[in-house]
């Protein structure tokens, strides 16, 4: 099959139609949301979602988070139970994925779930993707629209560098805002879960133990070249990426909103830089601190 040409098209309702007649012939499209951008298809097609899982290369036992218009469309794919439907009420649309127990009538592919009897579903505020999920009126598997374990994309040529030839259409929405995952809680019973720290800070326990989500893989959103933790200078055959203190060429900021923003959009420029080697800094703090480093430990991880 001869790969498709990536087209990106700028933010609109002429993009938002030809995207929403890609996924009804069941092909999956790049598009912007508040966190980074996501590789949507038809979570009720099997094969469309399968085409996910082909343009990243993405493991088979890593489920989909699914993207629904409100908590009413999420309900009718899991069951939410009071603390689950207090956190949706206080933080959808938004950048919070819950994953819960999966209605038997979901109506959902096999692959989204990767098996597991659990769902994750997410309200999404961004307006690009709100549209498609509108025009399309379908609820959309999304994970980061980038190859599987490779930087996650938070502009649309961040999205080419690794997917260019694999997607036919990128939307261009400009910056992600939040620049960095959304949180994600398990609320299947017996309490909630942090199974990704992220954007909304939730008090609840951090779970360990198999792969229930995305983001939980020990080596995941990698650059190319290796990558150095807690760096307060840049040694030899490095590029530095500063943080607070640590000033460099490539800054992540004096805060962790700032450095979330930034820090995805810094691995790609820091992997396209001449040096073999990068380093990081080291981002002290809590909350979307810990999140950020969360995502710089597994960066740094080799498989």
């Amino acid at each position: 099959m001869t790969p498709p040409e990536t087209r990106i098209r700028t933010f609109g309702a002429a993009a938002i139609a030809e995207a929403a007649a890609l996924i009804a012939k069941g092909e999956p499209v790049a598009v912007p949301t508040e966190t980074v951008y996501g590789l949507a298809a038809d979570a009720s097609d099997g094969a469309a979602v399968a085409r996910i899982y082909a343009a990243k290369g993405r493991p088979a036992f890593n489920p989909l988070i699914v993207h629904v218009l409100d908590l009413a469309a999420a309900e009718r794919l899991g069951e939410f139970g009071d603390e689950a439907r207090a956190l949706a009420e206080a933080h959808w649309p938004g950048p919070l994925t819950l994953v819960v127990p999966a209605r038997a009538d979901k109506g959902i592919a096999g692959l989204v779930t990767a098996g597991l009897g659990t769902i994750a579903i997410r309200v999404p505020a961004h307006p690009a993707m709100r549209a498609l999920l509108a025009a399309t009126g379908k609820p959309l598997a999304a994970p980061s629209a980038n190859a599987s374990g490779r930087i996650s994309p938070t502009r649309a040529e961040h999205v080419v560098e690794t997917l260019g030839g694999r997607v036919a259409l990128v939307i261009d929405g400009g910056a992600c805002e939040r620049g960095i995952e959304s949180t994600i809680v398990a609320a299947t019973g017996g309490g909630l879960r942090l199974l990704r720290r992220g954007p909304v800070a939730v008090d609840a326990p951090l779970a360990e133990g198999p792969v229930e989500a995305p983001g939980m893989m020990a080596s995941h959103y990698a650059p190319v070249k290796p990558l150095r933790l807690d760096a307060v200078a840049a040694e030899a055959g490095e590029v530095l990426i500063g943080y607070g203190p640590v000033r460099a060429e490539l800054y992540l900021g004096e805060d962790a909103v700032t450095a979330a923003a930034r820090l995805f959009d810094l691995l790609h420029r820091a992997d396209s830089a001449p040096e073999p080697r990068i380093a990081v800094a080291p981002v002290s703090g809590e909350g979307l601190a810990e999140a950020i480093r969360d995502r710089l430990k597994r960066a740094a991880t080799r498989p």
